[in-house]
């Protein structure tokens, strides 16, 4: 006999499938909840006659088939509207790319749907994108009926081959997560036998509308130039000065709320100096989107994220080239 699941609870477990590749096996032996991918869903754009207000309804039909599973996070539709009024943008203009990165951004979602209904001939289209907001990947799906076909199914149908691509194409939409000691051993090679001079690290962080615990984007900072062979110098009164100053300012606030879930944007400013010279040696900045169960938490792990991936990039500025040994 077989059995037929609903249309819903294909799209549900497809999609809750999507957090298992950064699902680390550390984390799992823990008992860590997989990472959740935030999703915006924008009213789909109608062109032509015949389709008025089936944008509404088709993008509210795909929100009620995603949000039957908790562990889902829908950006909430005010957020979005305050969103795209600061961005001053157009829903009809969250299909490019280079806007689906700013919505990214600001609410947290890594990846946005939105499409397209019209008719032609006799057959009715509804042409959907999902786009992911780190990647500016683009895959699309069709959905095609009878001119006078019901739209509410023909959305179902839609849902289910979205789900299906997304599971797919997880991998090329959304970028894999490569947990901590797979960053340092990455930077040890990119280091190589380069000699690693002594550094002093002091980074500013503040958290808008919260009391600062202690320095999230120092300490992994610290961690990254411990790890990869750096002498990591106190900044204490009377030590001698070192080769590098690694200094920088870092904040982070509330971005948008997931029902019991909070997203904190973070940006971070790091640069590397030489105390004898003041020359800038090299600058970064991150911005990074965390969701987590209390804006400390999430504003701290922002922060944190925001550090790791500037040290991964500046690191290897900061190291004498073989030929300049002595």
């Amino acid at each position: 006999m077989k059995i037929y699941l609903p249309c819903w609870l294909v799209i549900c477990v497809l999609l809750y499938g999507l957090a298992l590749p950064a699902f680390a096996a550390d984390d799992a032996e823990a008992g860590a909840l997989p990472t959740i991918y935030p999703i915006a869903i924008f009213s789909f754009k109608e062109r032509g006659a015949g389709v008025t207000d089936y944008g509404v309804k088709i993008s509210d039909i795909l929100t009620g088939l995603l949000s039957a599973n908790p562990d889902l996070l829908l950006v909430d539709r005010v957020e979005m509207d305050k969103m795209l009024a600061e961005l001053h943008l157009s829903a009809a203009g969250v299909g490019n790319p280079a806007e689906a990165v700013k919505v990214g951004q600001l609410t947290g979602a890594r990846l946005i749907i939105t499409g397209s209904v019209f008719t032609a001939g006799k057959s009715l289209y509804i042409i959907a994108k999902v786009i992911g907001t780190e990647t500016t990947r683009v895959v699309a799906e069709t959905a095609r009926g009878a001119e006078n076909e019901d739209i509410g199914n023909l959305t179902e149908k839609l849902a289910e081959q979205i789900s299906q691509r997304i599971a797919k194409d997880v991998a090329t939409l959304v970028p894999a997560v490569v947990q901590p000691r797979d960053a340092v051993a990455n930077l040890n090679k990119k280091l190589g036998d380069a000699a690693r001079p002594a550094v002093s690290i002091s980074i500013n962080e503040r958290q808008i509308g919260q009391p600062t615990i202690d320095p999230a984007a120092q300490t992994e900072m610290e961690f990254y130039c411990k790890e990869t062979g750096f002498t990591v110098v106190e900044n204490s009164i009377g030590v001698k000065p070192v080769p590098i100053k690694i200094v920088g300012e870092g904040m982070s606030e509330f971005a948008a709320r997931f029902g019991d879930l909070v997203s904190m944007r973070a940006r971070l400013e790091v640069k590397a100096i030489n105390p004898e010279t003041d020359e800038v040696i090299a600058v970064d900045r991150q911005t990074v989107i965390v969701v987590d169960m209390t804006e400390q938490i999430a504003g701290k792990n922002a922060l944190q994220q925001a550090a790791a991936m500037i040290a991964e990039r500046m690191l290897p500025k900061l190291v004498a080239k073989p030929d300049e040994k002595k």
